[in-house]
């Protein structure tokens, strides 16, 4: 049966919000009888995506609130 689970991709300073965040991506595993299909990414997301919402100042592509700026 497939898996999904959550995968950090990397970790970088985030100046937004002033410390180490981590991105994240959602991806599904393939079964055990599909051994040589790759990982499928549905989803992607920054460990501090609800304090970049709380702030005023518009933040980057992952918390959501800003799709045309992308600081990954």
């Amino acid at each position: 049966m497939a898996e999904k689970i959550w995968q950090v991709e990397k970790i970088k300073y985030c100046e937004h919000v002033g410390e180490e965040v981590f991105i994240e991506n959602e991806v599904v595993l393939p079964a055990e009888f599909l051994p040589d299909q790759p990982p499928r990414v549905l989803a992607r997301r920054c460990s501090h995506g609800i304090e970049c919402n709380m702030m005023e100042q518009p933040a980057c592509s992952l918390c959501g609130t800003n799709p045309d700026l992308d600081l990954v």
